[in-house]
């Protein structure tokens, strides 16, 4: 793959600015890692590559197809898409630069081609598709010019026949959209004979282009829920990309972020990104809809972020469904009077502050599934000593600083014995504790006992 080396661009970052994308390797395959507009400014400087794009389903395939993963490995750019490969680049502590998902990358890919006087073709999709697609990008790529089309069908099946097609029409661009892996592979067979300077697999994108498939709001694109909005659309088509294989998937980027650990922190950062990775897969549409629920009783993001401290005292940002009013921050320090806790950490059972619904949220723990983000992010741990706010650790006793040892957690041993009926003293004891003698079967231990405590609800509000 035509990459500049990760080391040479920390040593010269001048020259890698002209001469190549800087990549991470994530899953075995190494991405571009690059703002879209310097993602397209060097395809296009290019006189001849091939572009693949990676999400979770052409992940699951490339596990288990020999060729398809032979034509990856052989593509000269492979670009990430969507918030599966996100995750998992963020499991091996990397943070990708953007989404560079083909339904809008190639679109501006192609803005700046037609800038520059190039031509596209299209191939693939039912018939008709690829001449529709074709018309939704000459209305809105200004210039663009369109060499030709032809269908994945009956019009493809000569693949000698296609590839004079094309070179007949003097494209400079090709865009082949039969789907994953037949693309790839396609493109993998006749690159020697193409004459196009830049081959893109694009999936999906002629059936968006061309309304048979319609896109997900912006809304739901921002929050990175894409995938849900295609599975409500299609949920029989879909069930066994989005649920079974997100599943998969999960399981294969936590192994894969495992092995970068070792010894008992590898096994429980296994078992975090698993579990997290699946809830989050199974209940993503469930909390699409607590969101609404919040938005509809108070105006304001339905996420609560607070800055709270982990490991060896590195702070980061959890995540909450948010239970109270938007200015409950504001409206804290009057409240610490009425705190029904001993110490340092504030609790009130009869909060002014909670919502309805977010006293629902409280009663019912809902309130912490975003924290699974946490987890799968490696902010936090599913079993740890609960997560202090800046404020609390300032305030510590010397001896209360070995809590920060390990990564907090959404349960624990102090979750599931009574979560704020406990006072902060017999809290810091029982987090030291846990751990002095941190096990697997611990920690197996209290995820049972944790639902017996969200059953019964005992100290949640």
């Amino acid at each position: 793959m035509h990459f500049i080396p990760e080391h040479y661009l920390y040593e010269n970052a001048q020259a890698a600015s002209t001469a190549g994308l800087r990549v991470r390797e994530v899953m075995g395959v190494q991405l571009a890692d690059a703002q879209p507009e310097e993602t397209a400014d060097h395809l296009l400087s290019r006189k001849k590559a091939t572009v693949f794009f990676l999400n979770a389903h052409c992940a699951n395939i490339r596990a288990r197809d020999q060729a398809y993963r032979s034509a990856v490995a052989r593509a000269d750019y492979v670009l990430p898409d969507g918030i599966g490969v996100e995750l998992a680049a963020k499991m091996r502590g990397h943070h990708l630069a953007a989404n560079l998902n083909g339904t809008d990358f190639v679109p501006l890919l192609l803005r700046l081609a037609a800038r520059q006087g190039l031509s596209v073709f299209l191939l693939g999709a039912a018939p008709g598709t690829a001449e529709r697609a074709a018309h939704r990008l000459v209305g809105d790529v200004p210039g663009l010019r369109i060499a030709g089309t032809m269908d994945g069908y009956e019009q493809a099946t000569d693949e000698a026949e296609c590839v004079r097609a094309i070179n007949a029409s003097d494209a400079d661009i090709v865009l082949v959209a039969m789907g994953v892996p037949k693309q790839e592979l396609w493109i993998d067979r006749n690159i020697s004979a193409l004459n196009a300077r830049l081959i893109l697999g694009v999936g999906a994108l002629f059936d968006f282009l061309a309304g048979n498939v319609r896109r997900a709001p912006a809304a739901v694109r921002r929050a990175k829920m894409e995938w849900v909005w295609r599975f409500a659309m299609e949920p029989r088509r879909m069930a066994g990309r989005y649920i079974l294989g997100n599943f998969a998937f999960m399981a294969r980027a936590g192994l894969d972020a495992a092995r970068q650990s070792s010894g008992a922190d590898m096994v429980k950062r296994a078992m975090d990104i698993t579990i997290s990775g699946s809830a989050l897969a199974v209940l993503a549409l469930p909390m699409l809809l607590v969101s609404a629920a919040i938005r509809a009783e108070s105006k304001g993001d339905a996420l609560f972020r607070q800055t709270r401290i982990g490991r060896d005292g590195k702070p980061f940002r959890m995540l909450k469904f948010r239970s109270m009013h938007n200015d409950a921050e504001n409206r804290r320090e009057a409240l610490l009077a009425t705190s029904d806790r001993d110490g340092i950490c504030f609790k009130a059972q009869n909060d002014p502050r909670v919502t309805r619904i977010g006293r629902f949220l409280r009663k019912t723990s809902l309130d912490e599934l975003p924290q699974l983000i946490n987890v799968f992010r490696g902010h936090m741990s599913i079993v740890g000593p609960r997560p202090a706010l800046p404020e609390e650790v300032a305030a510590y006793p010397a001896h209360a600083f070995e809590r920060l040892q390990k990564k907090p957690g959404i349960t624990g041993i102090w979750q599931v014995s009574g979560r704020a009926n406990i006072g902060f003293d017999r809290m810091i004891a029982m987090d030291l504790a846990y751990i002095r003698s941190r096990s697997l079967l611990l920690d197996v231990l209290l995820m049972a006992l944790t639902f017996r405590a969200v059953f019964t609800g005992r100290g949640a509000y």
